[in-house]
């Protein structure tokens, strides 16, 4: 497992029967976490001093309890990024911590490259992915079907002090866009995706994970370029393996571009415990 060790604003306390313990910056929030399973004694008064509690509903979705109050968007630090953090009604905050592991993995492998490095970013959310692989000197295509998440990325990217960098960011249907770009003759060198398990596009569109990235996959083989230098994928669906996606990828693309594949979970650091808490997969092929 890769655990994302390197924030300072961001910190997973404590977890423990289905909840996780946070502080974003100066904020502690409790929010539940299907895999946390186990069931310890929880010893820190945070727990019972959060700033804000979401309680999921018998009927899906759920509502924040806050217990202090606080600004409705903030700020935390990751490196030279600067991300905006707003609880959401979906329990999310707007920044998958866990995915830092893999934005410094992005940042390495652009940096070494040696030259003009075009990424994709599907599934772009709120563009922690897109704003790293931009510091890093890529130009970057972000997708996102949420006309409100992709204009969260662009706040992000303005906080960033980032907004002059040659980032596209587009509105549509991953799968449609993609076509679309496959028919204009465009090509990218890196491909990122972060799809949900389920969602709708911005057309009532349909997706779901385990029916859909199969066909998602093969047809981003046709935007890569000649000289590709990665494919990542992330899910965060526990029924698909991530040796399921390094499968597609590995028959996928290391006949036509030799490379290599490999996979594994991402996970976040408790600082109660020592342990990590596994926070969704990754599948990458790269050159070499």
């Amino acid at each position: 497992m890769r655990p994302a060790q390197n924030w300072k604003d961001y910190e997973l306390i404590d977890a423990t029967a289905g909840n996780r313990l946070e502080r974003w910056d100066k904020a502690v929030l409790v929010r539940p976490d299907p895999q946390v399973v186990w069931k310890r004694q929880p010893a820190d008064p945070r727990w019972q001093q959060a700033d804000g509690v979401y309680h999921r509903s018998a009927q899906g979705g759920g509502r924040w309890e806050m217990r202090r109050r606080l600004p409705e968007k903030w700020t935390i630090r990751w490196g030279e990024l600067t991300l905006v953090v707003s609880p959401t009604g979906f329990k999310h905050t707007g920044v998958f911590p866990e995915q830092a592991v893999n934005w410094a993995w992005y940042q390495q492998k652009i940096a070494a490259a040696g030259r003009p490095v075009r990424v994709l970013n599907l599934f772009g959310y709120t563009g922690g992915a897109t704003l790293a692989c931009a510091a890093a000197g890529a130009s970057v295509c972000h997708v996102d079907a949420s006309k409100g998440i992709v204009a969260w990325a662009r706040d992000n990217a303005a906080a960033s002090g980032l907004t002059d960098r040659p980032i596209r960011w587009i509105v549509d249907d991953c799968a449609k866009f993609v076509a679309r770009e496959i028919r204009r003759g465009s090509f990218y060198d890196a491909i990122i995706m972060d799809p949900p398990s389920y969602g709708r596009g911005p057309g009532g569109e349909v997706w779901k994970l385990e029916d859909n990235i199969y066909d998602l996959m093969t047809l981003c083989e046709g935007v890569l370029s000649q000289q590709p230098l990665f494919v990542a994928v992330n899910s965060y669906t526990t029924g698909l393996s991530p040796a399921v996606m390094e499968y597609i990828l590995k028959t996928g693309l290391v006949p036509a571009h030799g490379g290599r594949t490999w996979c594994d979970e991402i996970g976040l650091p408790v600082s109660a415990t020592g342990g990590v808490v596994p926070c969704g997969a990754t599948a990458v092929w790269e050159e070499g």
